[in-house]
């Protein structure tokens, strides 16, 4: 498990566990089945049984960089930061330091609603994150998916996953995102999400497990 840069207060999410502006990564490890390999890429059918079990539990580091598509009054927009997540079941904590262009950034979800807080914002709530971080910002992020990908498991509502000759989770659908997945050595969980639509809004996201 990775050790975050910042604490949040004693009665919301206990993820994260100091704060500093620099990150400050201690590496875990975490032990998941290997499966069983195949000569080439296949398509998950079902619940796979040597697939990884969505994580209920975990903490990461990272940077996310986020595009958004050309419209009639500006070019590509994008925009970068470095990130803590806290996740426990439905629940998650985010902090984003420099943000996307609002300043350093702290979004929760207790399973029902989501708050932002942000220097430029102040406090916004919505029914989802990805409400909220467009309200907030303009930038699209599926980041109810992303505990599944993080994971190296496909979401629910993913179609057509997409397995390596380890497999492990190298592409899958959901909705008009179409997500990616990069991995160092043999690890099984995932070192880098990618997700892009059609009309032009990409995430790229990097993961210190």
């Amino acid at each position: 498990m990775s050790a975050s840069t910042m604490s949040y207060k004693p009665n919301k999410l206990a993820l994260l566990t100091a704060i500093a502006t620099t990150m400050v990564i201690t590496s875990g490890c975490q032990s998941l089945k290997t499966a069983n390999a195949t000569n080439q890429p296949t398509t998950m059918q079902g619940q796979n049984a040597d697939q990884p079990k969505k994580l209920e539990s975990f903490n990461i580091t990272g940077k996310i960089g986020v595009t958004t598509p050309a419209n009639d009054t500006s070019g590509t927009q994008g925009g970068s930061a470095f990130y803590a997540w806290g996740q426990e079941n439905d629940r998650f904590a985010i902090e984003l330091i420099g943000a996307l262009g609002i300043g350093k950034t702290n979004i929760e979800y207790n399973g029902q609603t989501a708050t932002l807080v942000s220097e430029k914002t102040g406090t916004l709530t919505a029914d989802d994150p990805e409400t909220l971080l467009k309200k907030a910002t303009g930038w699209q992020a599926p980041i109810s998916q992303m505990p599944y990908w993080i994971s190296g498991r496909p979401a629910p509502s993913d179609s057509a996953p997409q397995l390596d000759a380890q497999n492990r989770l190298v592409s899958s659908v959901n909705g008009d995102w179409s997500a990616s997945f990069t991995y160092k050595g043999n690890d099984k969980l995932p070192s880098k999400i990618s997700a892009v639509q059609p009309q032009g809004n990409k995430v790229v996201m990097t993961i210190n497990h």
